[in-house]
């Protein structure tokens, strides 16, 4: 291989590549595409900019000594928590029969089976594996005889409940059909707290979609899929399970019925009222009651009665009661029924909210119905969500019904207890906690949940937890207090596990808060005895003043309230001739 380089009289550079003399190839470039030749020399530096410092700006500037600056090297990274569609499973069963026999043995045959049983057990090879197996499990026990692996230690140790307060959501019960259908009420199933039903509602009058909604009886471990389809011949707006006969459930319909259900025997009702003797409005509760048959229960509803009936006969009801606090003795004063309230440890009393913000205590001892509404309390300035007596306490209880939750003693009839801060939103229900009688949870319109401690913080919730982002109208617990689930004004239902912190019982803590509702009930009593102290002596004074004396001081309130009117106007103009007199000024 060899390389010539040429040039032409053209000025092309040629380069000449051959291999072997075999094969060659020419390689032409023109001179001026090379560039000029470079030539190196020294020379001076040159200035091409100067900048003189300006001692002026050196003065705005602070020295800091020492400098202190951090620096992270390692990498930044981020947490993201994602939800994933569901996978849709289903469980099913399969039916194992035993096997593993010989054809000539039946197994239906007790002879036969013990004829060959013992036939190998007279066989060596089994007695030899028996023995090697027993030699084994001997050696098991023997350890374990001497180092009990399973014994408890420390069984008189404290647990410490210190950890911060938690919820997690378990799991979350979606069904197509009942979408956008507010959940309104949950019921936990007695028996195991395995099955929750749930009724499906929407209170807000649409004349074009009056369609039955159907309400789901939904077991806990099964999400993808409602375990019963409650078919009812108007959308049910309450649902309760039976405490004695836990297939039984209660329901009051969005028509004024009420109506029995039974797991066993299908999805339809197996008893209804009769549409002639039920209410005239939307049935808002119903409750069973304590009974030795466990067939009796009562509700209530917005036309403002409430009826006893007894499933044995559901034709019309036992007994009634209008709700008339005027007095009047005519049904259509009867006050609109939002709420009612019933504890089987004090059956003959019972509590009711009404539309306009009462609390009443009433009592099925007497016979008139005047006689039944024992005490009124004040309430709210708004309908009344819930209603719930303390687990712990009986003369306690706590409502809803605006902006703020009000816990309430039975001994103090004009004010209540102790009331949380005015919310952003509208609170939509509240629960005493079954487990810690200083723990409840309040629910709001923008879709988070409160939990309040009361021997933690008593100003603020001690925590918040952002559920949905539609309204939860509904709020449900376990009989143990662990569990607690949330229906949502979107028809979805979220099951939510509480930590240990929120939900077992501290030492002394019954103690500490029974000690804290009485301080706050003698606190309450004393404010109201010196308020209606100074109520009766205003009055007592004003009853000894002479005429001329009332109207010389009417008259001088007068003068006081039209003077300070005055000066207020006088201010206002001062204000206005100000302000035009700069608006002049800026036009000029």
């Amino acid at each position: 291989m060899y390389c010539v380089l040429a040039q032409n009289k053209n000025g092309a550079i040629c380069f000449l590549l051959s291999l072997n003399m075999d094969i060659q190839y020419v390689y032409t470039k023109k001179r001026n595409q090379l560039g000029r030749p470079t030539n190196f020399s020294d020379r001076p530096a040159e200035i091409l900019a100067e900048i003189i410092p300006n001692l002026n700006l050196l003065q705005e500037f602070i020295y800091r000594d020492p400098v202190e600056i951090g620096v992270q090297n390692s990498m930044q990274l981020s947490e993201h928590e994602v939800n994933t569609i569901r996978y849709n499973t289903e469980s099913k069963g399969i039916n194992h029969t035993e096997g593993g026999w010989p054809k000539d043995v039946n197994i239906q045959e007790q002879d036969q089976i013990n004829r060959f049983r013992k036939k190998i057990e007279k066989d060596e090879f089994y007695l030899n594996s028996l023995y090697r197996l027993i030699h084994d499990l001997e050696i098991d026990i023997k350890q374990n005889n001497a180092i009990d692996i399973h014994q408890i230690y420390f069984q008189n140790k404290i647990d410490d409940y210190d950890e911060p307060f938690n919820i997690k959501t378990i799991n979350l019960y979606t069904y197509n059909s009942n979408i956008n259908q507010m959940a309104n009420h949950i019921s936990w199933q007695p028996d195991g707290q395995r099955k929750i039903a749930v009724s499906y509602c929407n209170f807000d009058f649409n004349p074009i979609i009056m369609n039955t909604i159907d309400s789901l009886v939904w077991d806990i471990e099964n999400p993808n899929k409602p375990e019963l389809i409650l078919k009812p011949n108007s959308s049910l707006s309450t649902v309760e399970f039976n405490q004695k006969d836990t297939y039984q459930i209660l329901a009051g319909c969005l028509n004024g019925q009420v109506c029995i259900f039974d797991l066993r025997k299908g999805n339809t009702p197996v008893e209804q009222s009769l549409i002639e003797y039920s209410h005239r409005e939307t049935v808002r509760n119903a409750l069973w009651l304590q009974s030795k048959t466990g067939t009796e229960f009562f509700s209530a509803a917005a036309d403002g009665k409430i009826y006893w009936w007894d499933t044995k006969k559901m034709n019309q009801p036992v007994d009634k009661l209008v709700l008339d606090l005027e007095k009047k003795e005519r049904s259509q004063y009867a006050s609109a029924i939002t709420k009612l309230e019933y504890d089987s440890s004090i059956p003959t009393k019972f509590m009711v909210g009404t539309e306009a913000g009462r609390i009443v205590l009433c009592t099925r001892k007497a016979k008139i119905d005047t006689e039944r509404i024992n005490v009124i309390y004040p309430g709210h300035s708004g309908p009344i969500y819930s209603i719930q007596r303390h687990p712990f306490f009986h003369k306690t209880f706590l409502s809803i019904g605006d902006w703020t939750l009000r816990i309430w003693s039975e001994e103090i009839r004009d004010d209540y207890i102790f009331s949380t801060k005015p919310s952003k939103y509208y609170l939509t229900d509240a629960q005493w906690c079954p487990g810690r009688p200083g723990v409840f949870i309040s629910s709001t319109t923008e879709g988070s949940i409160h939990v309040w401690d009361l021997l933690f913080k008593q100003d603020q919730p001690a925590l918040t937890v952002k559920l949905s982002e539609e309204a939860i109208a509904c709020l449900s617990f376990q009989e143990q207090g662990r569990y607690i689930a949330c229906g949502t004004k979107n028809g979805n239902v979220t099951l939510m596990e509480l930590s240990d912190s929120l939900c077992i019982l501290d030492r002394n803590e019954k103690q500490l808060v029974a000690t804290m509702f009485d301080r706050e009930t003698r606190r309450t009593h004393l404010l109201e005895t010196r308020s209606r102290f100074k109520h009766d002596k205003q009055i007592r004074t004003i009853t000894l003043r002479s005429e001329e004396e009332l109207n010389e001081e009417i008259s001088q309130s007068t003068e006081q309230f039209w003077s300070i009117i005055n000066k207020e106007k006088k201010k206002l103009q001062d204000y206005l001739k100000q302000f035009e007199q700069e608006l002049n000024l800026k036009e000029n």
